[in-house]
């Protein structure tokens, strides 16, 4: 390839085959691989590592070209940056980052944003001596003087609950362990709070806990279990903050909250309306009702009200109704003005209503593709909106909006560094049409001056899972790809929600392969276009992206040349089949369960690691975490060594292991370009643009 020499004469590593059988449903699978799940197993870590080196070989012509990406990444990034500060309770709450640390500093300030600085927590002090740091959830007591957190020194989202005197500085010995990073919540009675116990098995969160400041743990009282395990469970506190509300959840298809008022810490929570099969809703308290976000009846969801003594569905009226193209997402209630998020045509449009006057309107944007969303608003008695703004070509933006004369004001756009310039960029909204004659939206980006003439290489990512919506934003680092002549795309694939209900519908069970097909046809169209060929065409998706990834190189090998895999779910038969994997059982309504003989049959049918065949693949790169928690790092170590064994074709397979992290990758801000340097490099030295 011209410009670049791939080292010749590098065997790939080997690893031996220990055959396993399975038989479900009179129909028997062989593993060769399974074995490769004893994660302490020397032999196991001992062909991971020789996975890493090979790729280092392989690849050891890039290296010049990965610093240059990294540094070109790193130069984009403001690294003495601050987040906009907001207010609450008193206190004006914000993050900074120091130049040249990976991590950021968590401050606030009392009443004026010209008082002394107090820092909370410090992350780059505290990660010192760990490969891996993460702090979670962090919330502030009704007396602004405690400070509960939670954080994860290894990446597989198991997370420490701690306690931080903010007045004297003193973090509390007590520690408890297990538990879920996001969900804790303060009582209003600045002692007690409430927090989310994990299977650690499982990893699944089934418990909510009450915990008194300094008692002991064990002490502690389990004041909700969730016996379902296919349901996720949660704990916060309302925005209001007179409840403290447990949700739990089965995604996109049963919800339920149960309720305490927070000035009583000791007493029972109730149900708000009892769950039931396809019936989803989700609550905000205001004044003396509470407003439901809901699919009953109405699958793109409709908003209804209920007095906050009757909370039964019996009682709930109609504000909003269901409409057919407008899929509802989210609600926000302030003291004058209801803020909806709708999602139309795969654009996300915020919606003022008046309560005054029942009048409303949408806040308008000058891009023709874009993603806006509400940003932080914890203060209920305001007539000031904060939402963001972003496309593909303006960076991340935060505006204040006054909700009654509609005049908007810039309080922070994101630094983009290193040189760009918006307007040397354009973007577009293209409509692909799939093989059933639907049409799928396609968001497109490329440096100005690139001529649709087919000799573009183009870059196209997708997720298509779990209803996800992947809206078109801005990403600095893709900068490095369109200044070396790519164009990158998103295909909002079937099984996302872009284009409301119908569309997650089409694209999961006994539809899922739409997702794939979807995805595919954008690629062929994209093609037909002349935006590029195959010999240019490079496809992305990680996690259930992934698991599309292995999809259409089974399917249709011959229309990538080269494919990116990040930690990606391939063995979907195995994994579904175990409920003491982590996010199984809550996923049978994405997937299937394995167990009823239909549902075994069509997942089988399309799992990238049982359909590996003797075959010619295109050049791929795979991706993991070894501590990953969401995708276990042995699925996508079977699918490369059932890969190199059964692949007819010369091309680069390469399987880079993070030793040290999870599903997310690497914990600060600059390991993880360092990590999409090596993804970058790999797709230009494909292209043979390695200077």
């Amino acid at each position: 390839m011209k410009g670049f020499q791939w080292p010749e004469g590098v065997p790939p590593p080997t690893v031996k085959k220990q055959p396993k059988e399975f038989i479900a449903h009179d129909d028997k699978r062989i593993d060769d691989y399974y074995w490769l799940n004893q994660r302490e197993n020397p032999e196991v870590l001992y062909y991971l590592k020789a996975e890493n080196t090979y790729l280092d070989t392989l690849m050891s012509g890039t290296k010049e070209l990965r610093e240059k990406l990294f540094l070109e990444m790193k130069s984009r990034i403001k690294e003495k940056d601050e987040s906009l500060p907001y207010k609450d309770n008193g206190y004006w709450y914000y993050s900074r980052f120091e130049e040249g640390k990976q991590y950021p500093v968590f401050c606030r300030k009392k009443e004026s944003l010209e008082a002394p600085e107090q820092i909370m927590l410090d992350q780059n002090l505290m990660a010192t001596g760990f490969q891996y740091y993460s702090v979670g959830r962090r919330v502030v007591s009704d007396n602004n003087e405690l400070l509960a957190f939670t954080v994860d020194s290894v990446g597989r989202r198991i997370y420490t609950l701690q306690f931080k005197n903010l007045i004297t500085g003193v973090i509390y010995p007590e520690i408890i362990t297990n538990v879920e990073g996001g969900n804790i919540a303060w009582a209003a009675d600045n002692k007690t709070i409430f927090y989310v116990k994990k299977d650690v098995v499982t990893l699944l969160g089934y418990q909510i806990w009450r915990h008194e400041l300094g008692t002991d743990a064990a002490k502690d009282v389990m004041v909700y279990e969730e016996k379902d395990n296919r349901f996720y469970t949660g704990v916060y506190r309302t925005k209001s903050k007179k409840y403290v509300s447990i949700y739990s959840s089965m995604n996109q298809v049963s919800t339920e909250y149960r309720l305490l008022e927070a000035a009583h810490p000791t007493g029972e929570f109730k149900i708000f309306e009892p769950r039931e099969e396809n019936f989803q809703y989700s609550i905000e308290h205001y004044n003396n009702k509470f407003y439901v976000l809901t699919d009953w009846k109405a699958p793109n969801y409709r908003l209804m009200e209920t007095p906050e003594e009757k909370t039964g569905k019996n009682n709930w009226k109609e504000v909003i109704a269901h409409r057919k193209n407008v899929f509802i997402s989210d609600m926000l209630v302030f003291k004058g003005h209801l803020v909806l998020s709708e999602m139309k045509d795969a654009l996300n449009q915020l919606r003022v209503i008046n309560f005054t006057d029942k009048k409303d309107y949408y806040i308008t944007f000058p891009e023709a593709v874009f993603t806006s969303f509400p940003n932080v608003n914890p203060d209920y008695n305001t007539n000031i909106l904060r939402f963001s703004y972003t496309s593909m070509t303006t960076p991340a933006s935060i505006y204040d909006f006054d909700m009654d004369t509609r005049q908007r004001v810039l309080k922070k756009q994101t630094e983009v560094l290193g040189g760009f310039k918006k307007d040397e960029y354009t973007s577009e909204r293209l409509w692909a049409v799939a093989r059933d004659g639907v049409k799928i939206p396609v968001s497109i980006v490329y440096k100005k001056g690139v001529k649709k003439d087919g000799s573009n290489p183009l870059l196209l990512y997708a997720y298509g899972s779990y209803g996800a919506s992947m809206s078109p934003s801005f990403n600095s680092n893709v900068i490095s790809l369109l200044d070396r002549g790519f164009i990158y795309a998103i295909a909002h694939v079937r099984g996302g929600q872009e284009m409301g209900r119908q569309w997650y519908d089409q694209g999961h069970m006994f539809h899922k392969k739409n997702t794939f097909y979807d995805f595919i046809d954008c690629g062929e169209f994209l093609i037909k276009e002349n935006y590029t060929t195959k010999e240019h065409l490079y496809a992305n998706g990680g996690s259930a992206g992934g698991l599309l990834m292995g999809a259409i190189v089974n399917l249709r090998p011959d229309l990538w040349h080269g494919v990116i895999a990040d930690v990606p779910f391939v063995d979907v038969i195995t994994t579904m089949s175990d409920p003491s994997i982590p996010l199984t059982t809550g996923e049978y309504k994405e997937w299937g369960n394995p167990a009823q003989k239909e549902e075994y049959l069509y997942m089988k049918s399309y799992s990238p690691y049982d359909n590996v065949e003797k075959k010619a693949y295109p050049h791929m790169l795979v991706t993991t975490g070894l501590h990953d928690s969401q995708v276990q790092y042995f699925e996508p170590a079977k699918w490369v060594a059932k890969l190199r064994e059964l692949k007819t074709d010369n091309n680069k397979l390469f399987f880079k292991i993070n030793m040290e992290a999870g599903h997310g990758g690497a914990s600060g801000r600059f390991d993880y370009l360092k990590d999409k340097a090596w993804q970058y490099a790999f797709l230009l030295a494909l292209e043979g643009k390695v200077e």
